[in-house]
């Protein structure tokens, strides 16, 4: 599992940051991408990676501001030119299935796959056999979702000294142990798998909040998260401004990772009155109140 932060400035683009995008390439998972938020031009920031746009097959809306959605036309109909002809879904706030149909319908855009849009509410949004998506409306001027990515416990792994202590050789018989909660030998002798399997392991949590103020009361949400994604538009001496507009700073994002027992802290949607020169400053901030956290940049790729 890896994020590719395709956007991380805030409101309106700028010559450093485009707006908000994320990518989390779940490749080796599902053989799929999925894609949080789409900014204007984030197809544009996609022709400089390696996504391929036909892999992505799910995107996750966390509002309809603008620079969260103003993408979204223009990369659904590319797709279509792009070898995409798998589903896709997304999932958004009320207005998004709205916004996408009369998008698609007054730019006389035909997409060559079947669209899905999904409405959020909060709770379980989504389950396959390895993950699961939750969604939690947050506090903004506008409905505003956030979500956690759960993955599944994956089993443990073959002892295969045990097992060949016990004279079961490598082999077919293995698979089958692995899959079965019982296998007969050929010798008439039963294995249980519990006898020959390690720990589980426990599954990644992914937690990806969109635009909020007030942030510390979403701990449970986010806790013990590997990696929370969180958006840090002002630095902490602009804490009224950030309350006023629905957003949070610097440290309100370090003290919910602190406060959640979270593994990496990552800020976000840094406003464009911030230069490059800021950065450091922003991040110290942060850092002097949880300091496993990193400031993203566009293209800034971390795995989990």
């Amino acid at each position: 599992m890896e994020m590719i932060f395709l956007g991380t400035g805030a409101g309106v683009p700028s010559k450093k940051r485009n707006v908000s995008a994320i990518a989390v390439t779940l490749l080796q998972e599902l053989n799929s991408i999925w894609l949080f938020d789409c900014g204007e031009s984030t197809q544009h920031q996609i022709l400089r990676t390696s996504i391929k746009p036909r892999k992505i097959n799910k995107i996750f809306i966390t509002h309809m501001h603008g620079d969260h959605v103003f993408g979204l036309p223009g990369f659904l109909s590319s797709r279509s030119f792009q070898g995409g002809e798998d589903e896709l879904t997304i999932y958004g706030p009320a207005g998004i299935k709205e916004y996408v149909e009369t998008s698609l319908k007054l730019s006389s855009t035909h997409l060559a796959y079947p669209l899905t849009i999904v409405e959020v509410s909060e709770g379980k949004l989504y389950e396959d056999k390895m993950f699961i998506v939750f969604a939690k409306k947050l506090e903004h001027g506008i409905p505003t979702y956030g979500f956690r990515i759960e993955e599944k416990e994956k089993p443990g792994e073959l002892l295969v000294e045990k097992l060949k202590a016990s004279g079961i050789m490598p082999g077919p018989v293995y698979k089958q142990i692995k899959e079965n909660n019982a296998v007969r030998l050929e010798d008439g002798r039963v294995i249980n798998r519990s006898d020959y399997i390690g720990a589980s392991k426990k599954g990644r949590i992914l937690s990806i909040l969109g635009d909020t103020r007030s942030p510390g009361q979403f701990k449970n949400f986010v806790n013990k998260s590997d990696v929370l994604v969180h958006e840090a538009t002002f630095g902490h001496d602009k804490r009224d401004l950030a309350h006023n507009y629905f957003h949070s700073t610097t440290t309100e994002a370090a003290g919910l990772a602190k406060e959640s027992q979270v593994s990496k802290l990552i800020l976000t949607h840094i406003s464009s009155r911030y230069q490059y020169e800021d950065n450091a400053s922003l991040l110290n901030e942060a850092k002097a109140i949880f300091i496993n956290t990193e400031l993203a940049h566009d293209f800034f790729h971390f795995t989990i």
